[in-house]
């Protein structure tokens, strides 16, 4: 009941997933990112276990290909899974279990891959990576939020989606970005919320680790 696209950014290195679903809270299930290696997404029947498993196969060197492979074959239900990877060259990969009841299926890209499942039909993830390969040149988060965003007008699922996630590492150990919208109607137009709202504090929230001496205070309100 997910669609969605994992992404590393050329210009950058950042890697990046942007995500929706029917069900509740997807970003504590299914969309996996560590600076410096790699994304995962984990959807149908979610097994969260994969994500951390296929972030450390891709830390050890594997590709994303041979990462989805290794999770499918470790995996006690395989034919039940969709899984997806995108590695730190941006070479990407997806596999679709073939007993997933419903319409479903994935696109890659350049360095970046879609998949989705319960999809109102075929074309979903090939519109959400054209969208995000369109984007070319705005901001990475922009471009993810373009391409969930092109999922849905093209159909999405096939009952409305009520959680969305956008996910960003960049060069430290932490998530440079991480949103959530756990079950709320039009949960995309909220997210984009959330990112706009965010978005000028990205730096800061950096800084504040590294360099916190940098912080500058807050300006007091005025006297009335």
């Amino acid at each position: 009941m997910t669609f969605s696209i994992a992404a590393r950014c050329p210009a950058t290195g950042a890697f990046g997933i942007g995500i929706a679903t029917s069900s509740i809270a997807v970003g504590n299930r299914c969309p996996w990112a560590r600076a410096g290696v790699g994304a995962v997404t984990t959807q149908h029947r979610s097994d969260i276990r994969l994500g951390p498993i296929g972030l450390d196969l891709m830390a050890r060197g594997l590709s994303a290909g041979e990462t989805v492979r290794a999770l499918i074959a470790a995996s006690e239900f395989p034919d039940q899974r969709q899984v997806a990877a995108v590695d730190r060259n941006g070479d990407a990969a997806f596999f679709c279990g073939p007993k997933i009841p419903s319409l479903n299926t994935g696109h890659v890209g350049r360095g970046c891959v879609s998949t989705g499942n319960v999809i109102a039909n075929l074309g979903v993830p090939r519109a959400i990576v054209e969208a995000y390969e369109a984007a070319q040149g705005m901001p990475f988060a922009e471009r993810l939020l373009a391409g969930v965003d092109a999922g849905l007008a093209a159909g999405g699922e096939t009952q409305p989606i009520m959680s969305a996630a956008l996910l960003i590492v960049d060069r430290e150990a932490w998530p440079l970005v991480d949103l959530r919208v756990d079950y709320q109607e039009q949960p995309l137009a909220v997210l984009r919320g959330l990112w706009k709202a965010y978005e000028p504090q990205v730096e800061h929230f950096i800084v504040q680790v590294l360099r916190p001496n940098e912080v500058k205070p807050k300006a007091k309100p005025a006297a009335v």
